[in-house]
């Protein structure tokens, strides 16, 4: 893939994003030969240091991160020179200035076109100030032409807003300034290679697109569970909670690629076109009725890999009486004509006993069972189980005879794993993303429509937990998989969580 020339500017160089992932995957793909000579990355942050101090500081980054393994004092040799940092506090215009000058006297000495792709690695109240004062100042201006060259390009980290009403309002601004096609709303699990294998599995399978529908699934459960928790970011968490951090974009995203009906074209609005069609279809959960779809936990003291973990009220940063839920599940239903009564469970929580994120699909069972002397106390129903992290990868449970004379079924798992058959992911999911930026590939980024979306499908829970008390927290122990009311959410149903 070849990446035309451009400058990368990153706005809160210094902050934790840049040093963990960016920094990280712009060092990897210099190695692997995928930027073009001139590319150029600038850092701003508050930080008073030199240019000279700064390029230590990411390298010191990058040898700690573990997305890029050893440092190569060659490769960051010549990533170095690509390395340049402006000064500046994000409220005050004289910064932008101070960064126009700096990109412009740098531009002037390459022979082609340079475009800019400015990445807002800031906290989300300063989007606002940053996206005004980058227009203002000339530094991101609207380009009306999507080919036109040189090109400007925004990346924003969610959250984008905290509810449908300031998504909007957020988007406005923006617009204000930009066109849509220069906005990328940056969902890092959309860049993981399993999550963009789903479309892959589903839509070049024949075998697999004919039972994907009510008729022959029963149900579908999405995970994202974490072992860890809260660990610096109480500030953030305290504010966003579990809803607002991973449900109104990774697991709906991942519900969207699952539920989605063939786009026409793997073009960027062809996807996001079918992905906002199944948000609207999702149906809204109503005032009264939220505990009987909805339920949310907040995790307390526990174990962890056999290590005592305190609970979340008394991590640093935490408020004592903190009602902040660090788990919550979702039961949603997509009412459209492919997922009529295919109930969808929807799970994250913090301090959970493993680290996995995956979609399992589980299929209705046989309408008739002829074994009957095969004495099966209960079959298991055939299920697809795509991990997304850690171990990513897919696996198929089907049931078979087991060897002997006598008749006796047992379910087995057919899998498959990227790091087996490929020798692992050849790029993080920041690479993957940082390159669709520079391209100009917004297939895998959110559009303006689908974030207001899915907030229209949380915005009812939220505002509901937030009117109502909550249910006595804590109310499940750190390393186990959430609060026993959890499970209530399959009642009536054919299924119960996984433990993945």
């Amino acid at each position: 893939m070849k990446v035309p020339p451009c400058t990368v500017v990153i706005l809160g160089a210094e902050g934790d994003l840049a040093h963990r992932k960016l920094m990280p995957a712009l060092y990897h793909l210099t190695r692997d030969g995928l930027l073009p000579e001139g590319f150029t990355i600038v850092g701003v942050a508050r930080r008073d240091q030199g240019e000279d101090r700064f390029r230590q500081a990411m390298k010191s980054a990058i040898a700690e991160s573990n997305e890029a393994g050893p440092v190569d004092e060659e490769v960051f040799a010549r990533f170095a020179r690509r390395l340049f940092y402006v000064r500046g506090d994000l409220n005050d215009p004289a910064s932008y200035r101070a960064l126009r000058q700096r990109l412009e006297a740098r531009e002037k000495e390459e022979p082609k076109p340079q475009g800019r792709l400015v990445y807002l690695s800031v906290p989300p109240s300063l989007y606002p100030a940053a996206v005004e004062h980058l227009s203002r100042e000339a530094v991101a201006v609207r380009v009306r032409d999507p080919r036109a060259t040189p090109w400007v390009r925004l990346i924003v980290e969610k959250p984008f807003g905290r509810s449908r009403e300031t998504a909007r309002e957020l988007n406005r601004l923006v617009h204000e300034h930009l066109s849509e096609h220069q906005v990328f709303r940056i969902d890092h699990y959309l860049g993981k290679e399993t999550v963009q294998n789903v479309l892959v599995f589903r839509f070049a399978n024949s075998i697999f697109e004919p039972v994907w529908s009510r008729q022959h699934i029963d149900h579908v459960q999405i995970t994202a569970a974490e072992t860890v928790g809260v660990e610096h970011r109480a500030g953030y968490y305290e504010e966003a909670g579990a809803v607002r951090d991973m449900f109104q974009n990774h697991l709906l995203q991942l519900l969207t690629l699952t539920a989605m009906e063939p786009p026409s074209s793997f073009t960027a609005d062809a996807v996001r076109d079918e992905k906002v069609k199944v948000l609207a279809s999702i149906r809204r959960l109503r005032e009264g009725g939220i505990d009987d779809h909805a339920v949310r936990g907040q995790y307390g003291p526990g174990t962890i890999d056999g290590r005592p973990v305190p609970g979340y009220r008394q991590e640093q940063g935490v408020a004592p009486d903190s009602q902040t839920p660090t788990l919550a599940a979702l039961r949603l239903m997509v009412d459209n004509w492919r997922w009529q009564g295919v109930p969808f469970y929807l799970r994250s929580g913090k301090r959970m006993p493993r680290r996995v994120s995956e979609i399992a699909v589980q299929f209705r069972c046989p309408p008739h069972l002829m074994f009957a002397r095969a004495r099966v106390p209960e079959l298991a129903p055939n299920l697809i189980a795509m991990r997304v992290q850690p171990d990513e990868g897919l696996s198929l449970r089907f049931e078979i005879k087991v060897p002997g004379l006598e008749l006796a079924l047992k379910p087995v798992d057919m899998a498959f794993s990227y790091a087996e058959a490929f020798g692992g992911a050849e790029h993080s999911a920041y690479e993957t993303l940082l390159v669709d930026c520079m391209t100009g590939d917004a297939t895998l980024f959110a559009r303006r429509d689908e974030v207001e979306a899915a907030w229209a499908v949380v915005d009812p829970i939220l505002d509901a937990w937030a009117a109502g008390p909550p249910a006595p927290f804590p109310n499940y122990a750190a390393g186990t998989w959430g609060p026993r009311e959890a499970h209530k959410l399959f009642a009536g149903g054919a299924g119960r969580w996984r433990e993945p």
